[in-house]
């Protein structure tokens, strides 16, 4: 395909978005009525639609039209292309441009030139003080991808050397013991040995970091209690040997797991639904939120998200924290994990928590910024008094 008709591709990709559906599905269904696109192209499509969608805001501006077609004009204003390059109307390329699209646009300003929502503004402004304007800068670029190094199957040096060898370059991250940056050729690390035979997980840095300043209790009882996929459950029993427990509302996010876990090397049991068993040393409540740490990687949630949507967060993570303090021995620790950066999901929620239930204190309470390059990132350990 040529540039001017991945161009076209994303602008119907994104209509379809716009017009309602998801942003992957509206890629998928794509992909499926054009099987001539090869992966590259295919690639190269999800990149511009992505990329459209961290910068809706100001790419709308710059292109004159909240359509595929603006965010698109948008985009070549950013990023210096010539639209009349791109659109020509030649074969599988967009129509030309009329007159009132080339006319000159002002660069946008204020929220607009940080793709922020109005409404949101404000509460962010708040939760970030100075970093404010710095942070919603950075959640308008592509995340970093990260791996964890899987202790129970290789060093890190030993991992950064198989990847290698598949043609994978990584640097270490201090940040975490575990951690590497992919530097080239991310897209190969799902079909490479070393992330087939567990050697390596993704997992975002700021994950890492969290999951490794749990107090992991050797040879104890751990419960993920919303564990999903399972990755910060495998990144625990990477760590040691406990008895390490899965649970979560719908058992199907689950699915994949007990076959990670024989991938890498690590025993991790399930529990039905409603049936996660208590006395435990460590619980884990990584809470369903707003994601807004994550909005590099899930641009889209940050256009979708409502005040009713985060005040129903809000109240589910209270429920959620209220159900898995019982399922914590005396004596144990409660960690609460949020990928958001909204006090709202963070500090008020832990202050809450200490409020209702006296029984509980504050061991440490950190953020994890982007400006490590990890995504935005929330932790707190709970102390059960003995």
């Amino acid at each position: 395909m040529t540039p001017a008709a991945r161009v076209a591709a994303a602008i119907e990709v994104l209509d379809r978005h716009l017009g309602g559906e998801a942003g992957e599905a509206a890629l998928t269904g794509w992909a499926r009525a054009n099987r001539y696109a090869g992966s590259g192209d295919r690639a190269a499509v999800r990149d511009l639609v992505y990329d459209a969608l961290r910068c809706r805001r100001s790419y709308a501006a710059l292109g004159g039209a909240l359509t595929g077609r603006g965010l698109m004009l948008g985009y070549c204003a950013a990023q210096g292309i010539d639209p009349e390059t791109i659109f020509t109307a030649e074969r599988f390329a967009p129509a030309t441009l009329t007159e009132a699209e080339r006319a000159p646009r002002a660069a946008p300003e204020g929220l607009a030139a940080l793709d922020c929502p109005d409404w949101l503004a404000p509460r962010l402004q708040a939760a970030l003080g100075k970093d404010f304007a710095l942070i919603m800068a950075a959640q308008r670029h592509r995340a970093p991808l990260f791996l964890r190094v899987n202790a129970a199957r290789a060093t890190r040096a030993e991992a950064a050397a198989a990847l290698a060898a598949e043609g994978i370059a990584t640097v270490s991250r201090s940040e975490a013991s575990y951690a590497l940056e992919v530097t080239e050729n991310a897209r190969k690390v799902a079909s490479s040995q070393a992330y087939l035979h567990g050697v390596v997980e993704v997992q975002d840095l700021s994950s890492q970091c969290a999951v490794e300043a749990l107090p992991l209790p050797k040879g104890g009882r751990v419960l993920d209690y919303c564990a999903g996929g399972g990755g910060k459950l495998l990144a625990m029993a990477a760590r040691g040997a406990a008895d390490f427990v899965a649970h979560d509302v719908d058992p199907r996010r689950m699915h994949d797991l007990p076959a990670r876990a024989e991938r890498a090397g690590v025993v991790v049991r399930l529990a039905e639904p409603d049936q996660a068993p208590g006395g435990q040393d460590l619980v884990l409540v990584d809470a369903p939120c707003t994601g807004s740490g994550t909005w590099r990687r899930t641009p889209e949630a940050k256009w979708r998200l409502t005040p009713a949507r985060l005040a129903e967060l809000t109240a589910l993570q209270a429920t959620i924290l209220a159900k898995a303090q019982q399922l914590v021995a005396p004596g144990g620790v409660l960690a609460y994990m949020t990928c958001s950066l909204l006090t709202e999901e963070n500090e008020a929620q832990m202050a809450q928590f200490l409020a209702n239930h006296p029984g509980w204190e504050l061991g440490q309470a950190r953020r994890f910024s982007p400006f490590t390059g990890g995504d935005g990132f929330f932790l707190a350990v709970f102390s059960r008094k003995a």
